[in-house]
């Protein structure tokens, strides 16, 4: 394949699981990435919310619709994304990162990190859709070493997709939705989207390095973990691109990343 005819990779801000239900700028956003980028042959979804201590990959032909919140309306937990799974490439992924032990799962699914996105950019839940596991007994630099493994499956039109967001701290949200960002996450977020457009991919694993803002923007890893992923995937002569960002309820960002 070309590189012209490569899929792209990207990272989402995903936010609330109402975005499922929800049009928003974001969503809005998140429509005209599916029609600007490639149809892919698959999705492999990295999601903040399947955070183990094991690498790991679904390989079931169908996998469950996981409704892993509590609190919200009932139309949210009547969601289905029957997406079907992609079992033929469980295998692959196994083989990309050997020597690493990757265990092929029957049981999780897809968590609301990945349906409560792709519910807009493929509503018709008709891409193949397999998640792998963001391994928590992994430094964030194996987490990019891990995305640059999985780097040939882009080439084979595979969708390496990141969800979760890059300032979560849950403590310091204003529920007030006209809520101001909170200057450190402003902070953070205006930082990492600079190092973004710059190509400077490697440097964000060691995000505790960048400052207070950094530290306050990034509590517990497992939100941030997969853009670094996704920037592992990154070929030498590929640029990011910023599609929507914005901070939500003071300490939440929705930024969102295009590699190609």
């Amino acid at each position: 394949m070309s590189a012209a005819d490569r899929m792209p990779a990207l990272f989402i801000g995903h936010g609330s699981p109402m975005n499922a239900l929800e049009r928003n700028r974001y969503t809005d956003a998140w429509r005209a990435l599916a029609v600007a980028i490639p149809r892919p042959a698959a999705v492999l979804s990295i999601s903040a919310h399947w955070y183990i201590h094991e690498t790991a990959v679904t390989g079931m032909a169908a996998p469950r619709t996981i409704h892993d919140f509590g609190g919200f309306p009932p139309e949210l937990y009547a969601v289905q994304y029957a997406a079907a799974g992609a079992p033929r490439i469980a295998p692959r992924v196994q083989d990309l990162l050997a020597p690493r032990a990757i265990r092929i799962d029957a049981d999780w699914g897809l968590d609301h990190g990945t349906w409560s996105v792709l519910t807009h950019l493929y509503p018709d839940a008709d891409v193949p859709v397999l998640q792998l596991s963001i391994d928590a007994s992994q430094s964030p630099r194996a987490c990019y070493e891990i995305g640059q493994s999985l780097q040939p499956l882009r080439d084979a039109g595979v969708l390496i997709f990141g969800s979760g967001n890059v300032v979560h701290n849950l403590r310091a949200i204003n529920w007030n939705h006209a809520a101001a960002p909170l200057p450190w996450a402003q902070q953070f977020e205006d930082e990492l989207s600079s190092r973004l457009q710059n190509g400077d991919f490697g440097s964000l694993a060691n995000y505790n390095a960048l400052g207070a803002a950094a530290r306050r923007s990034v509590p517990t890893p497992e939100h941030y973990l997969p853009l670094l992923y996704v920037l592992g995937t990154a070929y030498k002569d590929e640029t990011c691109s910023i599609p929507i960002k914005g901070i939500e309820l003071g300490s939440i960002s929705m930024l969102c990343a295009l590699v190609s």
